[in-house]
């Protein structure tokens, strides 16, 4: 299978900003084996700017653009660091790809970049992708990592996206405020009442929690693409995940 797996920030990295170094390695580990098995693998990984944050001391997310933006040019080179040497010790190479939104409308541009990931694929490589926060300003962003994993999905034919976020997938109610919430293990059409689930803009499930994610929900299953979503606390939760086993809530793609 050719998978994408989007990586939040809060599977990277503390609330400090801060590597969290036993999860990180264990995340390496789980994915290298995964590739040893024959899967092709690409990630999307955020973090940039919160791993920028603990290197420059900054307690807050930061407000302001220019200094946002050197955080993520920070981060950024700490966090391919830690993949390139996580990887490497398990005998696989990684290769940086950056993007903003101009890279995906404009269609050499995009061309262009379907035609490296293929080629990166070819020779074994697991493609690192982000958002390329450090130049990328309001025109140019393309606004959450879910967005741009669904797109790299449907454009390089995936069969699998997983999103591994801090919440075990779609709930009938916020899990974290309605103890009678249930899981919803298996989503085969967006209704709009799946849709209303996601809550709305503004609140703390909806706001570039499930409401991205059930936007990239639409794109992958139109592309034929099967998405989960995941609790990525444990990285082995991906083994369950490539099986096929009954895990987060999985959005049959159409075929």
């Amino acid at each position: 299978m050719r998978i994408v797996i989007k990586i939040g920030t809060s599977t990277l990295a503390y609330s400090t900003g801060h590597l969290n170094i036993r999860h990180i390695e264990k995340l390496c580990k789980v994915v290298s084996d995964i590739k040893n098995a024959g899967e092709e693998i690409i990630m999307v990984s955020s973090g940039a700017v919160g791993m920028g944050m603990g290197k420059l001391g900054l307690k807050e997310r930061p407000a302001d653009l220019p200094l946002k933006q050197a955080a993520a040019a920070v981060g950024q080179c700490e966090l391919m660091y830690v993949y390139d040497k996580l990887f490497g010790e398990f005998n696989h190479t990684v290769g940086q790809v950056l993007l903003t939104a101009s890279n995906l409308r404009d269609a050499v541009q995009h061309e262009n970049f379907i035609n490296t990931l293929d080629t990166l694929l070819e020779l074994g490589v697991i493609p690192i992708i982000n958002e390329n926060d450090s130049v990328a300003t309001h025109e140019l962003r393309i606004g959450d990592n879910d967005t741009l994993a669904a797109f790299v999905a449907e454009n390089v034919n995936a069969d699998l996206l997983i999103l591994l976020t801090d919440i075990d997938g779609l709930f009938t109610a916020d899990p974290r405020k309605d103890p009678d919430a249930k899981l919803l293990p298996e989503v085969r059409e967006l209704t709009p009442e799946i849709e209303a689930l996601a809550g709305e803009s503004g609140t703390k499930v909806g706001t570039g929690g499930m409401v991205t994610k059930l936007k990239a929900a639409k794109t992958a299953m139109k592309a034929g693409c099967d998405m989960v979503i995941a609790n990525g606390t444990d990285p082995d939760i991906l083994y369950d995940i490539v099986a096929g086993k009954p895990v987060g809530t999985r959005f049959i793609g159409k075929r």
